[in-house]
C-alpha cells in the first residue's frame, strides 16, 4: 500500500540574517518546524531549535548569489541593511544597490520561476521597511494612510524598494508584505550584530560615565519597540499573510515615549546596574547635518496590523532598557 508523501516543511530564506533585526527574526523562526536558510555576508550562527537550519554566506548584491540564496524558498524575509546604516545612504553610492537593487533583482528572480512548489502560490516576501519613509510626520499617531514624502536618501530608497515589491505583487509575481518598523532597540541575539540605534548608544554613554545629550528639550517622542517584539511581528505576518499581502503595515507600540524620559530611565537603570551615580541628561545644540525628522515626534497606531494578525508588543520600555543595559554591561565587563 502506497501513500502520498507528506509535503516538505516550508523553506524560509532570511536575507540579512546576521543583522540586528535579522538575527532576532532568525531566532524566532528557529523555534518552528521549518526549513530555515540564514543568508548573510558573514556566517550566521545556527540557532538551536526544531528548525532545520542551513547557513548561506553570500553577497546578495550579486544577482547569481541572490538567486542561489532564495532558490526554492516559499518565504523570503528581506532585512538587509548596508554598511554604515541609514546615514551612509546620503553619501555612499553602494547603499542604493543594497537598499533598492536587491529588491529589484529579488522580484525578478522569484517572479521568473512562476508559482511555488507543487503549483502553490508565488513566494511570500516579508520586507522590513521603515516608519520614517513617510517623511516629516504630518500628524500623531501615524496609521499608514498618510502620503509618503521621504526626507532622507535612506527613506527614499526604502520607499522605492517597497514600491517595487508591491508593484510585483499587483502583477502576481510575488506576494509582498511591507512591514514599516519603528525605532527598534534591545540586546542583540547571540552571534548577530548589535543595535546601532539611539537607545543602545545612550546606554553605552551612560556605562562610560558620560552625560546623555539631546538635540532638543526632551519632549520629542519616538515609538520604541524591543527587537523581540519586532521579530514576533514578522512571525505573526508569516502566520496570517492573507489580509496583509499587497499592503504596507506600520509596526509600533503606540506609546510615543518622550526621549527625555527614556534617557533618564537609561541613566537610572545604568546607575542601578553599576552602583554609580546616574549620569546627567543634558540639552545641547544640534549639529548642522541633523535632519528635520530628528525634531518631530513619532507615535504609531498599529491597530490595523494587530487586528489582522493578533500581534501586540509584550516587552515594556523599562524591561527592554534593563535587558539592554544588562547585555551591554556584560559585554563591557568581558572586554576588560
Amino acid at each position: 500500500m502506497t501513500g502520498t508523501a507528506p509535503a516538505p516543511a516550508p523553506l524560509i530564506s532570511v536575507l540579512g540574517a546576521s543583522g540586528f533585526v535579522g538575527s532576532a527574526v532568525l531566532r524566532a523562526l528557529a523555534s518552528r518546524p521549518v526549513r530555515l536558510r540564514a543568508v548573510a555576508r558573514r556566517p550566521s550562527p545556527v540557532v538551536p531549535g526544531p528548525a532545520e537550519t542551513t547557513v548561506v554566506t553570500a553577497d546578495v548584491t550579486d544577482r547569481a548569489e541572490l538567486a542561489r540564496a532564495v532558490a526554492g524558498a516559499d518565504v523570503v524575509v528581506h532585512l538587509l541593511l548596508g554598511d554604515g546604516g541609514w546615514r551612509a545612504a546620503e553619501s555612499d553610492p553602494a547603499a542604493e544597490r543594497v537598499n533598492v537593487g536587491v529588491m529589484r533583482d529579488l522580484v525578478d528572480v522569484l517572479g521568473a520561476r512562476g508559482p511555488g512548489h507543487a503549483g502553490g502560490p508565488p513566494a511570500l516576501v516579508l520586507y522590513g521597511g521603515a516608519a520614517s519613509q513617510v517623511g516629516v510626520p504630518p500628524r500623531e499617531p501615524l496609521d499608514g494612510s498618510e502620503p509618503d514624502r521621504p526626507q532622507t536618501a535612506y527613506d527614499r530608497q526604502k520607499l522605492a524598494a517597497e514600491q517595487i515589491l508591491l508593484k510585483a505583487t499587483a502583477e502576481g509575481r510575488v506576494r509582498g508584505v511591507g512591514l514599516r518598523l519603528p525605532t527598534v532597540f534591545g540586546e542583540g541575539a547571540a552571534g548577530g550584530a548589535g543595535d546601532r540605534g539611539v537607545v543602545s548608544a545612550m546606554v553605552r554613554q551612560a556605562l562610560a560615565g558620560r552625560p546623555l545629550t539631546m538635540w532638543h528639550d526632551g519632549t520629542v517622542r519616538r515609538d520604541l519597540v524591543h527587537v523581540e517584539d519586532v521579530a514576533d511581528a514578522f512571525t505573526a505576518a508569516l502566520d496570517r499573510p492573507e489580509a496583509l499581502v499587497g499592503g504596507r503595515h506600520l509596526i509600533g507600540a503606540g506609546r510615543g515615549d518622550a526621549l527625555g524620559d527614556a534617557f533618564r530611565l537609561i541613566a537610572r537603570t545604568v546607575a542601578e546596574r553599576t552602583g554609580r551615580r546616574a549620569v546627567a541628561v543634558e540639552c545641547v545644540e544640534p549639529p548642522a547635518h541633523a535632519p528635520v525628522t530628528d525634531f518631530r515626534s513619532v507615535t504609531i497606531d498599529s491597530a490595523p496590523f494587530r487586528a489582522a494578525t493578533g500581534w501586540h508588543p509584550r516587552i515594556s520600555l523599562p524591561e527592554g532598557v534593563r535587558r539592554t543595559v544588562d547585555a551591554l554591561a556584560r559585554q563591557q565587563d568581558e572586554q576588560h
